[in-house]
């Protein structure tokens, strides 16, 4: 062994949750990434295992997703969405009778949406405790993320704010994992030195950073990237490896823009005619995607050729293989410069592989097994299993940073989003104020809508809806939740102030944004 990689996956949703409608389009969200991503992951974690492989990965589940996949009303509609992807599978295989490609094609997705039922049945529809199994068994490392992948450094100003979205979180990673969680996924990679003391306080042992957050940092760090190094602070960071990245990330020269690769844009959601597939679509009857898809990425606009499956898996083993030797390249070419072995550090968001790269689970499954079996020079490692093994290392101060557009915070704070700011300062001095006047003494009923009160103001907080109304993917349903969320933080602390607390309204929105049932509301005293 002469260098270590380690492969972080980073699985956040926003938490959607629509009780009152029987069908709701942006629960799809969820849906897709389980049936994309999720299972089919846990699927080649399964093979790994099955073949005692000495597999690593880490991987963050946030905890508005864990939210999300043990809830039982989202899973009971998950279990509809997957029986009504299979029915029209099977009308599919009978449509496309005479179009031979496109008929092994509709096959393909029944057996393997079939598998998909299969799979998820046999972890009792708990994907949590499925990823924890691993976990358990030393494979796999779970971290977590800030409560609800809020963008901290935008917090910097309201301590207390940026105290409970990190105490939160691990307060319900205890709760869902049953041990206290050693790294720490900072939001869209966003840093700023006033997130550490948090981080510190909440015993969070690591973290990662954008290249150049580490790069940038007070004094340079002497090995780059290929080494992580202590803060200031006494926390371990791990800088990302833009050249991992790129492979995977690049619009222009990234493994998913292959021709051979299923393209995500044609879908029968789309192409067929609107009464035979009206009754999968979610929402109001919208046309969405359904997942099955029957042309890869080749040709421009509508000129696409069928896609090819096995052609497609070929592209798959070849890109691993390729990714793995230019780690083992990097790491033969700077192992003699450091004197100790280099470690690359390649995370993604785990949405990637299955969801929008088709193949993305398989690329992992190759690379998995070629990292076991085909090599004795590039270990895996998880960062915590890496630190207990490594100790010495530089002290670097962080810059502040990001790995969204231009590597700052514009994509959550610009001209489209930065209306929000305003309203959750004030939302953020008034729960200051609160927790502080009940923290020694809350009657029972007060104490119910301070903690409605909490989760409404970290659902406003999340990142997720300033970035999709910068992106316009969804803007009009972003703006209503953050809207949403603040208007009932507003109601509800004028009546927590004027006593009298509206126990009906209450009793809707717990039921509505039943998020962290346990939460603890004096974080923000």
């Amino acid at each position: 062994m002469e260098g270590y990689l380690i492969l972080i996956l980073h699985s956040h949703l926003p938490f959607v949750r629509h009780c009152e409608y029987e069908r709701f389009l942006e629960e799809s969200w969820l849906f897709e990434a389980v049936t994309e991503s999720y299972v089919p992951i846990l699927q080649v974690m399964e093979s790994w295992s099955s073949l005692k492989m000495p597999w690593r990965l880490t991987i963050t589940v946030s905890p508005t997703l864990c939210a999300m996949l043990q809830d039982e009303l989202l899973m009971k509609r998950y279990r509809r969405h997957l029986d009504d992807l299979i029915e029209i599978s099977q009308k599919e295989i009978h449509r496309t009778m005479l179009e031979q490609e496109f008929n092994k094609l509709a096959r393909f997705y029944f057996n393997r949406l079939t598998a998909i039922r299969q799979s998820f049945e046999s972890y009792d529809g708990d994907l949590v405790k499925a990823f924890s199994k691993f976990q358990q068994a030393g494979n796999l490392e779970i971290i977590t993320t800030a409560a609800t992948h809020s963008l901290l450094p935008l917090l910097s100003k309201h301590p207390e704010s940026l105290r409970a979205q990190v105490m939160v979180a691990r307060d319900d990673y205890i709760k869902r994992f049953g041990r206290e969680p050693s790294g720490f996924w900072l939001p869209e990679c966003a840093y700023s030195p006033e997130v550490e003391p948090i981080l510190k306080e909440a015993n969070f042992k690591w973290f990662v950073v954008e290249t150049h957050g580490l790069m940038n940092g007070i004094p340079a760090p002497k090995f780059g990237i290929f080494a992580p190094v202590y803060t200031p602070q006494g926390l371990l960071v791990f800088g990302r490896d833009p050249f991992s990245a790129q492979q995977v990330w690049s619009r222009d020269g990234g493994y998913p823009g292959d021709p051979r690769y299923r393209d995500f844009y044609r879908d029968i959601g789309y192409d067929l005619e609107y009464d035979y597939i009206k009754p999968y679509l979610p929402g109001d009857g919208l046309r969405s995607f359904t997942g099955i898809k029957y042309y890869r990425i080749s040709g421009g606009g509508t000129d696409k050729l069928p896609y090819d499956r096995e052609a497609a898996l070929e592209a798959a083993a070849t890109h691993a293989r390729h990714f793995l030797d230019v780690r083992i390249e990097c790491i033969q070419k700077v192992y003699p410069l450091m004197k100790r072995p280099p470690i690359m550090v390649a995370p993604y968001d785990t949405e990637l592989f299955g969801h929008w790269w088709y193949e993305g689970p398989e690329f992992l499954n190759y690379l998995m097994r070629y990292i076991c079996f085909d090599q004795n020079i590039c270990k895996l490692a998880t960062p915590t299993e890496y630190i207990s093994d490594n100790t010495n290392h530089q002290v670097v101060a962080p810059s502040s940073s990001s790995w969204g557009e231009d590597g700052h915070f514009k994509l959550w704070i610009n001209q489209s989003n930065a209306w929000i700011l305003p309203h959750l300062n004030v939302a953020q001095i008034r729960m200051k104020s609160l927790a502080k006047k009940y923290v020694k003494n809350s009657p029972p009923l007060i104490d119910r809508a301070l903690k409605q009160a909490a989760r409404e103001l970290l659902l406003a907080q999340a990142s997720d809806w300033p970035f999709i109304i910068y992106t316009k993917t969804s803007p009009e349903y972003a703006r209503r939740r953050v809207t949403g969320h603040l208007i009932h933080f507003t109601k509800l602390y004028e009546q927590i102030i004027g006593g009298k607390v509206n126990v009906q309204y209450l009793e809707q929105l717990e039921k509505n944004n039943n998020i962290f049932p346990d939460i603890n509301w004096r974080y923000w005293a």
